[in-house]
């Protein structure tokens, strides 16, 4: 079931990015982004137990700036945090991921339309924690810092020249990191997924 939101989100985002369109450019501008949405985190394990994860909240923002017509770099920090459970339903805790994104976007720009369709990729820094519910185990919990990259599809409309409205399609990939206490490696965590973002871009120049 996420495997098939993961590939709709994608397919539906770079669709709408790869659309010959043109529009307002960001040349040498700087902006701050704002955005909410939701993730779909992959699952997970601990021990013999696979670990089902829930649908998370994200929130977070960033800088923008645009290289040239076609070019910007951007800076994102975002937090999720999503529940988790057994395949019996036991309720095993919550994982939190704080991602601070280093990405680049091209931009398809022109003078003749307000919106924007883009697409990016770059790298993740993913700080990852771990609470688990007391029914499931009393002990401090660590999750390994890892890193991932990822792929963004998304498109922007200007109400103006200084404000955009924003929507984003990202999908991280990243390799397991260990879920350990003080008697040694527990399980491995996966921070992989994709998001959907809606949010605000302001331009101060």
């Amino acid at each position: 079931m996420k495997k098939g939101l993961i590939l709709a989100c994608l397919a539906a985002s770079v669709s709408m990015a790869a659309v010959p369109v043109m529009a307002e450019s960001i040349k040498g501008r700087v902006g701050v982004t704002g955005k909410i949405g939701f993730m779909l985190p992959a699952n997970s394990d601990y021990g013999n137990n696979k670990i089902d994860t829930d649908a998370g909240f994200i929130g977070g923002g960033g800088f923008i700036y645009g290289i040239d017509n076609h070019f910007a770099a951007e800076l994102d920090v975002t937090r999720t945090e999503f529940g988790s459970n057994l395949p019996d339903g036991t309720n095993t805790g919550d994982f939190g991921v704080t991602n601070i994104s280093l990405g680049g976007q091209y931009r398809f720009v022109s003078e003749n339309t307000k919106l924007v369709p883009y697409l990016g990729a770059g790298l993740d820094i993913l700080l990852c924690d771990y609470d688990p519910s007391a029914n499931f185990s009393t002990r401090t919990h660590d999750v390994d810092t890892t890193v991932g990259i990822h792929v963004t599809g998304g498109v922007d409309y200007f109400l103006m020249k200084q404000l955009a409205l924003t929507a984003e399609a990202k999908a991280l990939a990243a390799p397991d990191t260990d879920i350990s206490n003080a008697d040694g490696k527990k399980g491995n965590f996966d921070p992989s997924g994709v998001s959907g973002t809606f949010g605000v871009r302001f331009f101060f120049n």
